[in-house]
């Protein structure tokens, strides 16, 4: 699977942008886009218009951690793996007994986005299984970006020439846009449009970015780790009733 948003809806983190990079437009004459179908014959990519595009295929996929695509309501979603909690969490947002995995991420994320009970690291953090899954919601603007926190699913992501973010769980077709700015998607942590990189496993605690150094000692983008001296400072403001969307102030 591979996304590419726009870097003006989906801001990458400085942090991963290599001062050696050679990376290219990943967004430009659908350079990446034409990649991936070559490496998989059998993809099918999804023009978001100015907002990037989905790219998505089965082929040489691990069929412990399948592959999953869905649209409902203008919410595209890609998912890997597989949810252990499926009954708990099909009854928690009312879906039926067909409903999947990527149905229940959709549903996860359209009760957040209409200002749920509950904030968006716990949303994530009742997720539990091996997965990872990248959501855009072309009605919003807003992109939901997840990893569970052992890493299980292979997943990646950088930032192009052009700082537009590129994620996928093929760490060649990440390196194919972004060269030396890309790395390892976090273990444990989610990432928004409007609110970064986050942690949902240690969800007061900020992230700090430690550089990676190549086998020819190059700076290769960045991992994140839990900062567990800074703790995030909270409005204390309660999650009530608004038309605003839940991403513009989280």
């Amino acid at each position: 699977m591979l996304a590419v948003f726009d870097k003006s809806v989906a801001k990458s983190p400085e942090a991963l942008q290599s001062p050696e990079s050679g990376s290219v437009s990943a967004l430009k004459d659908g350079f990446l886009a034409q990649h991936f179908g070559s490496v998989h014959p059998s993809s099918v990519t999804v023009n978001l218009g100015s907002s990037g595009l989905f790219a998505y295929s089965n082929d040489k996929q691990n069929p412990l951690l399948p592959r999953l695509f869905a649209v409902v309501d203008d919410i595209f979603c890609l998912f890997q793996g597989h949810i252990e909690n499926v009954a708990l969490l099909k009854q928690q947002y009312g879906l039926n007994k067909t409903a999947n995995e990527v149905i229940i991420v959709i549903e996860a994320y359209r009760t957040l986005r209409d200002r749920g009970p509950y904030p968006a690291d716990q949303v994530v953090r009742d997720i539990q299984g091996k997965f990872a899954f990248i959501l855009y919601d072309t009605t919003s603007k807003v992109s939901f970006v997840a990893a569970d926190v052992d890493g299980n699913v292979p997943f990646f992501w950088g930032t192009d020439s052009e700082g537009n973010l590129v994620i996928a769980d093929d760490a060649e077709v990440v390196k194919k846009g972004c060269e030396k700015s890309f790395a390892p998607f976090p273990k444990g942590c989610f990432f928004t449009s409007s609110g970064g990189l986050r942690s949902y496993e240690h969800p007061h605690n900020e992230l700090k970015a430690v550089p990676r150094v190549d086998s020819s000692g190059q700076v290769c983008g960045a991992t994140f780790k839990v900062d567990a001296e800074a703790k995030k400072e909270s409005s204390g403001m309660p999650r009530v009733g608004s038309a605003a969307n839940w991403s513009s102030d989280y």
